[in-house]
């Protein structure tokens, strides 16, 4: 086999450049360890995390909740809020538009709650839905 002096060169210009880099990267990790910059690194994947998993948890809210009763996770959602309310409430969007109604399921049929227990079922809701996302986001 015969090897050319100009590959030689080549392939330890490359490894000098691995090298140099690799012992960069070294310093460059010590001082953010040393700064501790490491904290605001974890800080920003834990609210990378949680943006993700409201973005998901909205989109749970909004989406699956009216149509897609069928779907496990909302379902357990669901079934988690009536456990925690100790009614059945239906959510149901008007055919005119506007916001999310929701009803209490009663003896003489569906009644519409009043303001104030409806911010407490979202707000109740949303937070079971951010519960069941993030434990099951990896």
């Amino acid at each position: 086999m015969v090897v050319h002096p100009v590959n030689v060169r080549l392939m330890l210009r490359t490894y000098g450049r691995q090298l140099t880099s690799a012992k960069r990267l070294a310093r460059f990790k010590r001082a953010l360890v040393l700064s501790g910059a490491q904290d605001q690194l974890d800080i920003s994947r834990e609210a990378k995390r949680r943006e993700l998993v409201e973005r998901i948890s909205q989109e749970v809210i909004e989406n699956l909740l009216v149509n897609g009763q069928g779907n496990p996770v909302v379902a357990s959602v669901l079934e988690d809020l009536e456990q925690d309310l100790g009614e059945r409430v239906l959510f149901d969007y008007p055919l005119e538009g506007g916001e999310v109604q929701i009803l209490r399921q009663t003896e003489g049929g569906p009644q519409e709650v009043d303001p104030d227990e409806k911010m407490r079922i979202l707000r109740r809701l949303w937070e079971i839905t951010l519960d069941r996302v993030d434990g099951t986001m990896l």
